[in-house]
């Protein structure tokens, strides 16, 4: 049995914009079109693809299909630029990416400056999380955590953001000092990105040795994080990179002078014969080998 085109590229462009009535518009046709096509479509497969929600969202017999989609859109588009390539004066290739909030903000972005033909729709996410994402077909690439190899994906070792923990002078003057690790850490206030970000749990335990619940300021968005450290609002921590010009001013304090948090992060992509991924992966990979740490 082989999918009909039409109907697959219907049903990645539901799940792509959210409902029926999105996908008729981005597809030029009436939402009486999508519906038909999508229950053609099930009816081929033999299973439902799409739950019916805000936003549509695919089931798990349609996950597939979503990855099939837009490999198939992917590649479809390079061949069409390729055939045209003589009649235009320049072609762009979009490529959806996932990539978490530190990344994002400090070294993955100037990577892009080397792929100007390469669109980027781009997602952020915690770097523990970005890799469902690849599952689902959501995404084409994704910086990770995760260093197995996503079903279909190709896996490249990119290196370490390192983490330094931080508060303002008056946040560590009322809660750190003179005062044991052991003691502070558990009772001062703590920054927190959202409820997926562990990692100053993970640095508290490293430090003293067992889990901490302090209380917590949940303040989503990198600049916003950053301010709420700069306000004393509590303690938490920052890529290094964004951490020393402050420690080196006086506006920030260490809070544990020689020790900091490693992550390792992980670039994982379509396995694809696909110019536009292969050029944005040199390009990831030649950015992250001069902002990030050597993993060993």
């Amino acid at each position: 049995m082989s999918l009909d085109p039409v109907q697959l590229v219907t049903f990645q462009a539901v799940i792509t914009h959210g409902s029926f009535d999105a996908a008729a518009r981005a597809l030029r046709v009436t939402p009486s079109a999508v519906s038909q096509r999508i229950k053609a479509l099930e009816r081929a497969v033999g299973q439902v693809l799409v739950r019916r929600t805000r936003p549509c969202v695919p089931t798990a017999a349609g996950v597939p299909l979503v990855r099939l989609g837009g490999q198939v859109a992917l590649l479809e588009q390079e061949a069409l630029d390729a055939a045209r390539g003589a009649l235009r004066d320049h072609t762009h290739t979009r490529v959806a990416v996932v990539v978490n909030a530190d990344s994002l903000a400090g070294w993955f972005l100037p990577a892009l400056t080397a792929v100007p033909d390469v669109l980027v729709d781009l997602r952020t996410d915690d770097e523990g999380h970005t890799a469902h994402l690849l599952r689902d077909g959501t995404v084409m690439a994704a910086v990770t955590t995760e260093r197995t190899a996503v079903q279909g994906c190709r896996v490249l070792r990119l290196g370490a953001l390192r983490y330094l923990a931080v508060a303002a002078p008056a946040a560590h003057s009322a809660w750190f000092a003179d005062r044991e690790p052991a003691t502070a850490f558990p009772t001062a206030p703590m920054i927190r990105f959202d409820r997926k970000d562990t990692l100053q749990h993970r640095f508290a335990r490293t430090l003293i040795r067992r889990d901490i619940d302090p209380p917590t300021h949940f303040v989503p968005g990198t600049a916003g994080f950053t301010q709420a450290i700069w306000l004393g609002l509590g303690w938490g921590l920052l890529p290094e990179a964004v951490a020393r010009p402050d420690l080196a001013a006086g506006r920030l304090v260490d809070l544990a002078a020689g020790r900091h948090l490693d992550v390792p992060l992980y670039w994982q992509y379509w396995r694809l014969e696909s110019t536009a991924l292969a050029a944005l992966t040199a390009a990831v990979r030649t950015a992250a080998s001069t902002a990030l740490r050597l993993v060993r």
